[in-house]
């Protein structure tokens, strides 16, 4: 009777296995093979002699699947198509690429590593021969020949192919056939197909294949894996290159890197939606986006809408005539006005798009409103898309991405820190969407986030990667299509001392810069930058809702618009005698304006409150000036915001000098508020204030009051920093152009009345308020713009003095000195100001940076701002996201340390070469820099591109860490690239101990860098388990659920779902149970369970909860929200599917050998 092997009961697996070890041949005919599978067979092989009639025979079937039996099934003819030498290889090639393909399955062990490598040897030596017949064969069949005259063949018939499931898996059937009659026969049917003329030998070909996999005996360079890395990381950059062609008007226009940065961003437009170009200051921004415009407009048809700053609308104006682009161009302060009339453009162009950093904004909602409801494509064009607020990135990224988007990416950085459950019971955002990146803090989240969007280049990137060496001048340039070279130059810090002597009575600035006025900035309450705190707690007449509107706001602005004003307030003083002054009458004038309303018991007239008054980086004017209140500061798209400041006289004295002259001036400005300006203003009663305002408000004034009696009347005859100024014009540099900066228009306006005054022509100031900057700027650098025909030369300017608002955009690169009058308290805008001249085109060979110091060096700047500092700390102030002290990179969490900041100010003041070269590569996006990893390695070496691009998957490599090329610290361990079967990336670095250490691709990258030569060396014991556990870790937080908490008691989700389960449960039992609508209710429920809340569902419902909702109504709305799909941020995990595993490198501190 036959054995019946069923793998249950019965199981094949050790019962080949011991027939195996008295057999001394075999042969085996399979519909497939495990290649890994073949270890639990091997033992018994390894002692054969090999060769004929000393060997195992494997014959293997070409696989078919259940279409193609059914295509053969009903073909119209009845014959197959005949065999030739072609279709034979073509065949063999098929079977060959579906074992490559095997071994790529799953996660390498040692186990399988050991038995693939002892497979390969039993193939070289002749132990195991495989052929492919090149028909399906869909019998499993086992011959095992013994030396046994009673019965010497043994076979097993039935349905185990040769793999882990089939020898031991469930759901196989297969017999013991011992009649030697039958085995006979069996075996008689074996080398008929082992014998036929299209059964081709492929054991040289699958030793190969094993010898060239993961698990060959052979040590992989480690390079090769970085660049295998670098190469899956730029498949948006290759792809874009391939997949679009520059326009034939840009072709001799572009220079390669910019050329690389149209096709990369137009492929993140094409597949994204949006794309933010973010290369730094002078490296063509502008032309680049035209590019990508007219890309679109050519292969897509879409015209497009270019937003631009008022400044710009010229500007953009000639590249759409110069490129024959179908666009539009709007002034950003009219799109409120004129974007809700005109007609659809698939593609929005935005400028400077860092000014749409508030999305509270009217002009940002009106924006955004336009894009989403046209479904429009975004380009935004930025150099400086975020300082310090990252909030500032996600507002932008929000115009075109919507928030229940699932970006496929995780602030991994930040759920590292606290943990899904935390994140979840904080937030009620989904992990992998924008509003998650939100919540984090984290510059290796936000640059993870950003490869997705952004292209940004830095000029020393530029320079080292697409500029050649001029070996005689030792200096690296561009070639222009023509031939021109366009050199890179040096940035040179310069210094200017002004005299400042204490000992002098009459020195204005001594008094200014003396330990009294530092105090009393540091000890003003500055109560209208803090209203929320003055709120009383039991009003006579409780506010309206409008009202109270309002004074919500109030008590979100708190400490960080005081600490605004107070930092603001300094910077006037750093910047010029004369701004200082003239901000602090305003500022009294300002206070007694709300003086005169809380002592008369007239509404109080409430400017803005919000994040547009943090940000001085494109805001020059003052907002302290009673007249500055129509464009910005309330953000009403008003153009017609002006200063009324007169131009700077000889001697500028106070108009307002004592308390009595301040109040008169104040009440009749009430009156103009409370008239023909009345709604520029939100209002509120006097009554809903403490007494303390007032208090405060007049103390206050009180001690500015006392600086002005102290240092009321400015002499610009006696201004030595403004004799510096002159001096350095006239005498230094008499016949070069000079372009000035300073932050506040105030200064400006002095500046050049005060040059003018002294008989310097061809003199112009540019603020935000100027007509047509960008006349100004061509005047000043007709050359830069292509302007040499249209500017006489009596007409160009000599010296431009500008705020950093007004810079924005243009080319200035005619010149080559640059000023800086006063000295920001972020060293990135000194960086910026000489990007405006060190542009590509800037023919001199050096750049020239001077800043302004008092004579007695740094030491007092660095004490005053201290000062400051300290007192913000104690107040618990916020200075404002652009207004960080020094440059110093804080995680979140880390204490502010002020040694480098320091460091920083006392190598600018002894003009430190490189002081203000380029920000750090570590801005760079990833997409840009892996491509440029990978576009080096093959040009400098072009056999590279077949050696990485063939490596196998699941290939690896260890090298030493750190390496010379790579002396950043870390953990030794393992780096695993991994992809999911969406295509998305995911990179795990592992320590010894399988501890996660980061998923940040840009550290990872950081961390395999190594150089050509590095030494392979022996894998550690354990890679193949950190592999492993990197593919596990990836999956659980993969299938993790994206809600899966309630978040707090008091937030809107945890009380909505609290009580819809308790409404739904009294209606177990009721009529209403029957009610057609119950089960959308308990799906309803269900889901806000599982999922967050949508951003626009969690307000309605919040508002409604605080209004005293019945249950019923909240079913109701709830019901209705979710049968609308507008309930929940329902996700689908797109990254499921079963990863495969790219490559891996071992960090090795000290080399191992392998088990």
């Amino acid at each position: 009777m036959p054995t019946i092997y069923d793998n249950i009961h019965k199981p094949l697996l050790p019962e080949l296995v011991q027939t195996l070890g008295n057999a001394y041949r075999a042969d085996f005919c399979v519909g497939y093979f495990n290649l890994r599978g073949w270890r639990e067979l091997d033992a018994r092989i390894e002692e054969w002699t090999g060769g004929e009639g000393a060997q195992c025979r494997l014959l293997i079937g070409m696989h078919q699947g259940p279409q193609d039996d059914l295509r053969r099934l009903y073909r119209f003819r009845d014959d197959d198509p005949p065999l030739d030498l072609g279709t034979a290889n073509r065949l063999k090639k098929q079977l060959a690429a579906e074992f490559r393909d095997q071994l790529t399955q799953g996660a390498p062990t040692n186990a399988d590593e050991a038995g693939l490598q002892r497979l390969a040897r039993q193939l070289r030596a002749g132990k195991v021969q495989v052929k492919l017949h090149l028909h399906p064969l869909h019998a499993k069949l086992y011959l095992l020949f013994r030396q046994d005259h009673i019965t010497p063949i043994i076979s097993y018939l039935g349905s185990s192919n040769l793999t882990l499931s089939g020898l031991r898996g469930q759901g196989e059937l297969n017999v013991d056939v011992v009649d030697q009659d039958a085995a006979g026969k069996l075996a008689t049917w074996f080398n008929d197909r082992w014998d036929d003329r299209w059964c081709l030998d492929i054991s040289g070909e699958l030793a190969a294949i094993i010898e060239e996999s993961w698990a060959g005996e052979t040590l992989v360079r480690p390079y090769l894996v970085y660049l295998k890395m670098a190469y899956h990381l730029s498949q948006e950059a290759r792809a874009g290159l391939s997949e679009f062609s520059i326009p034939k008007e840009f072709a001799d226009q572009l220079f390669d890197f910019q050329t690389a940065a149209v096709k990369i961003a137009a492929r993140h437009l094409n597949q994204r939606g949006g794309v933010l170009i973010g290369d730094v200051v002078g490296l063509g921004k502008t032309i680049m986006a035209a590019a990508v415009a007219r890309i679109f407009q050519e292969d897509f048809a879409m015209d497009a809408l270019i937003i631009c700053p008022k400044n710009l609308v010229s500007m953009w104006e000639w590249y759409r005539d110069q490129y024959h682009l179908h666009a539009r161009v709007m002034s950003i302060s009219r799109v409120q006005k004129e974007l809700p009339n005109i007609r659809r453009y698939r593609l929005v162009l935005i400028d400077e798009s860092h000014n749409l950093r508030n999305r509270e904004g009217k002009r940002y909602r009106a924006i955004q409103e336009y894009i989403q409801k046209n479904e429009s494509r975004c380009i935004l064009l930025s150099a400086t898309p975020y300082n310090k607020s990252y909030q500032d990135l996600s507002n932008q990224l929000r115009l075109f991405v919507s928030e229940e988007a699932d970006l496929g990416i995780r602030p991994e950085r930040l759920l590292a820190e606290i943990g899904e459950v935390e994140f979840n019971r904080r937030h009620q955002a989904g992990l992998r969407t924008l509003a998650a990146f939100e919540k984090s803090e984290y510059p290796d989240d936000w640059r993870e986030l950003l490869s997705l969007f952004m292209v940004r280049r830095t000029r020393s990137f530029i320079r080292d990667n697409y500029a050649t060496l001029d070996p005689d001048k030792g200096r690296r340039y561009l070639s222009f299509p023509d031939g021109r070279r366009a050199y890179f130059p040096d940035r040179i810090p310069r210094r200017v001392d002004f005299a400042l002597d204490e000992d002098d009575p009459n020195d204005q600035y001594a008094r200014l810069y003396s330990d009294d006025v530092v105090k009393v900035i540091s000890e003003l309450n500055l109560p209208r930058y803090g209203l929320g705190n003055y709120i009383s707690k039991k009003p006579a007449t409780p506010p309206t809702a409008a009202e109270k509107s309002i004074l919500d706001d109030l008590s979100r602005g708190g400490r960080r618009l005081i600490g605004f004003s107070r930092t603001n307030l300094f910077k006037r003083l750093e910047s010029s005698g004369y701004a200082f002054l003239l901000s602090v009458q305003r500022h009294i004038l300002r206070n007694f304006i709300f003086i005169h309303a809380l002592e008369a018991g007239l509404p109080l007239p409430i400017g803005s409150q919000g994040a547009e008054m943090l940000d001085t980086r494109f805001e020059d004017e003052d907002a302290e000036d009673v007249n500055y209140t129509a464009a910005d500061l309330f953000d009403d798209g008003s153009e017609e915001a002006t200063t009324t400041a007169e131009a700077p006289g000889t001697h500028w004295r106070p108009a307002l000098r004592t308390e009595a002259q301040f109040r008169e001036q104040a009440a009749d400005i009430y009156k103009q508020y409370a008239g023909v300006r009345k709604k520029l203003f939100k209002w509120l009663p006097a009554a809903l204030f403490d007494r303390k305002l007032r208090d405060h408000l007049l103390a206050d004034s009180t001690a500015l009051l006392a600086i002005l009696a102290d240092c009321g009347e400015w002499s610009a005859a006696a201004d030595a920093k403004l004799d510096a100024l002159d001096d350095l014009l006239r005498r230094q540099h008499p016949t070069d152009k000079v372009l000035i900066f300073s932050q506040f228009a105030d200064t400006v306006d002095y500046l050049a009345a005060q040059l003018r005054q002294r008989g310097l022509e061809r003199v112009a100031g540019v603020t935000g308020v100027s007509g047509d900057p960008t006349a100004l700027a061509w005047r000043f650098s007709p050359a830069g713009n292509k302007k040499q025909g249209d500017i006489a030369p009596a007409e160009e300017l000599r010296a431009l003095i500008a705020t950093d608002v007004l810079s924005e955009g243009q080319n200035l690169q005619d010149a080559h000195i640059v000023v800086n009058y006063d000295l920001p308290w972020a060293i990135i805008r000194l960086i910026q100001r000489a990007g405006r001249v060190d542009r590509i085109g800037q023919e001199s060979p050096q750049i020239f940076n001077y800043t302004f110091w008092p004579a007695e060096g740094v030491e007092r700047l660095i004490r005053l701002r201290a000062r400051l500092r300290q007192r913000l700390i104690e107040n618990a102030e916020v200075v404002g996201s652009d207004e960080a002290f020094f440059e110093e990179d804080i995680q979140p969490g880390e204490h502010r340390h002020d040694d480098a900041g320091e460091r920083s100010l006392v190598n600018l003041y002894h003009e430190m070469p490189g002081v203000l070269d380029e920000e750090p590569d570590g801005d760079i996006d990833l997409v840009s820099h892996a491509y440029q990893i990978w576009q080096n390695a093959i040009d400098a070496n072009p056999g590279l591109e077949k050696q990485v691009i063939s490596l196998p998957g699941m290939v690896n490599a260890t090298k030493a860490h750190p390496t010379e090329a790579q002396p950043a610290a870390g953990p030794p361990g393992v780096l695993v690239y991994m992809k999911t079967d969406s295509g998305q990336s995911a990179l795990a670095w592992l320590d010894e101990d399988g501890r996660s250490v980061s998923e940040s691709r840009f550290a990872i990258l950081r961390a395999a860098r190594c150089a050509l030569d590095e030494p392979a060396l022996p894998r550690r014991a354990n890679h193949h388990e950190l592999e492993a556990a990197a593919v596990t870790h990836m999956l659980r937080e993969r299938t993790t659920a994206i809600g899966g908490q309630l978040g707090k008691p008091s937030g809107t989700r945890s009380r909505t779902y609290e009580r819809l389960q308790a409404h739904a449960g009294r209606l177990n039992g009721t009529l209403r149970q029957n009610d057609p609508r119950t089960p959308a209710l308990n799906r309803a429920i269900e889901q806000i369970y599982k999922y967050p809340l949508r951003e626009s569902a969690r307000e309605r419902l919040n508002r409604q909860l605080r209004s005293g909702v019945s249950d019923e109504q909240l079913a109701e709305l709830v019901t209705l929200l979710f049968e609308e799909d507008s309930l929940c941020l329902v996700q689908e995990d797109n990254a499921a599917g079963e990863p495969r595993i790219v490559c891996s490198l071992g960090l090795a501190s000290t080399p191992e050998q392998t088990p």
